[in-house]
């Protein structure tokens, strides 16, 4: 076995540890089925009330009930058969926000706009995928956009320190933008492939804070018509549907490109990946279960519905 499948398996792992909170209210209900042997009425409204349970939202569970009950009228009649539908029909919803991020750019610097609310984890999912990009041989400027917190730019320069990577920073309370117009300067007179801009957490109901993320994004604009070529909103999954509706202000606002899920590790909530696809059709890039740069990993369907219904390791399939 070679390192790569090794590291994907191990991330399979830990994966489905951290999401023990939701295969308590998924997995242990749906599939032991409290002692069914066959598919009933009562089983499939047990079903339908887990997933609202595991945060999966009216709106999708309703749409993933109406298709288990259409296939157990045709010739489902067993309980891992059913098991099967239910991962099908999940990875459906799935499949269209499956996009992984490409970073691709006739004029250097590729532009990533990380945004999202405070304590999301958008510093340090910066770190992680700064990390990420050096390890597959691209150069990376970050720039410290948060100007109101001393401790973001501490933070940010922590990581910047150890993927021995530059920063472009200013004295606190400084314009945002402005920092973000001489990131990109810097950038472009490096020729950097990657320009990595933090910012300021903010509640998507702070009217004023999140015109001054427009602000951000029409000054980078104005540098590159392209820019920012990435626009990734930072959500905790941990807030369930409130993390629903901050993707949808975020979107409105900015248009976001890609999403960042954080914090499934001790989170009873992963069932909100399946509410964000189906109700707002916006990329999942990566998804993150813990503190360490290689706890966060790109998106992949398979990997987080097996994971999810607690389906065997990789190397254990036959």
């Amino acid at each position: 076995m070679s390192d790569k499948e090794s590291k994907s398996i191990s991330f399979f792992s830990r994966l489905k540890n951290t999401l023990v909170g939701t295969k308590a209210s998924v997995k242990d209900n749906f599939f032991n089925f409290l002692g069914k042997t066959s598919i009933d009425d009562d089983l499939i409204e047990d079903i339908e009330a887990h997933l609202i349970m595991s945060d999966v939202g009216i709106e999708t569970t309703d749409i993933i009930i109406k298709q288990l009950k259409n296939e157990t009228k045709k010739k489902i009649s067993e309980i891992k058969d059913l098991k099967n539908v239910l991962k099908n029909i999940m990875l459906s919803i799935l499949e269209p926000v499956d996009i992984r991020l490409t970073v691709e750019s006739e004029d250097k610097p590729f532009v990533i706009l990380m945004v999202g609310v405070n304590g999301a984890g958008k510093t340090t999912s910066i770190g992680k995928l700064s990390s990420s990009f050096i390890s597959n041989n691209n150069s990376v400027l970050l720039a410290a956009g948060d100007t109101f917190r001393a401790a973001a730019v501490e933070q940010l320069e922590s990581w910047a320190n150890r993927n021995n990577i530059d920063i472009v920073s200013q004295v606190s309370g400084a314009d945002p933008a402005a920092v973000c117009y001489d990131a990109y300067d810097s950038a472009k007179a490096k020729n950097i492939d990657i320009l990595m801009v933090d910012t300021a957490g903010r509640l998507h109901t702070q009217k004023g804070l999140m015109d001054e993320l427009v602000k951000i994004k029409n000054t980078l604009n104005k540098q590159s018509l392209d820019a920012p070529h990435e626009i990734l909103l930072v959500l905790d999954a941990s807030l369930g549907q409130n993390a629903l509706i901050q993707a949808e202000r975020f979107n409105e606002t900015l248009g976001v490109t890609g999403l960042i899920i954080t914090k499934l590790d001790g989170s009873a909530k992963g069932g909100i990946l399946l509410s964000i696809a189906n109700q707002l059709n916006i990329p999942i890039r990566y998804i993150g279960i813990g503190e360490k740069a290689e706890d966060m990993k790109t998106f992949d369907r398979f990997e987080y519905v097996d994971a999810l219904l607690d389906y065997p390791n990789p190397n254990e399939r036959n």
